[in-house]
């Protein structure tokens, strides 16, 4: 029962990551405007990482003798977060990204806390980097939509 329960945790945060991933390639090729050059490459290095973590994750899945979900059907239905939208502003797709990486900080702290009680240190303790940098990035992304909303005032 323990493991089952650690496995679909693992599951959620796959298809989380996944749609991030997608979703980030997505504003990556669609941002437009003075900070095109800045934010395609944040993107950019945010959808790598992405992928990274996503094959992470699978692969602790594995491990566990669980299986990874694998499709765009069941990414979608599990995702904690939603698909982009390439006809947002620059500063709306940041803004959702913040959204998205809070959501994230708090499955994640979801996922720590069961880990935790269920005796997975492994697990726990990849989860705690994952938060680590999912805060430090909703920090920068944050602080990056207060820096363009004081240039347009």
């Amino acid at each position: 029962m323990a493991q089952e329960k650690i496995q679909q945790l693992l599951n959620k945060q796959v298809a989380t990551w996944s749609v991030l991933y997608v979703k980030l390639h997505n504003y990556h090729w669609y941002v437009k405007g003075p900070h095109f050059f800045t934010l395609h490459e944040k993107f950019e290095e945010l959808y790598n990482e992405a992928g990274e973590t996503v094959d992470e994750l699978a692969e602790r899945l594995l491990a566990l003798k669980g299986q990874p979900v694998a499709t765009m059907d069941e990414f979608l239905q599990l995702s904690a977060i939603k698909e982009g939208d390439k006809t947002l502003s620059p500063d709306e797709m940041v803004r959702d990204l913040v959204r998205d990486y809070e959501k994230i900080s708090d499955e994640l702290k979801s996922g720590i806390d069961t880990c935790g009680s269920l005796g997975d240190d492994a697990t726990q303790d990849m989860l705690i980097g994952l938060q680590e940098n999912i805060e430090k990035h909703a920090w920068m992304l944050r602080a990056y939509t207060k820096e363009t909303s004081d240039i347009r005032s």
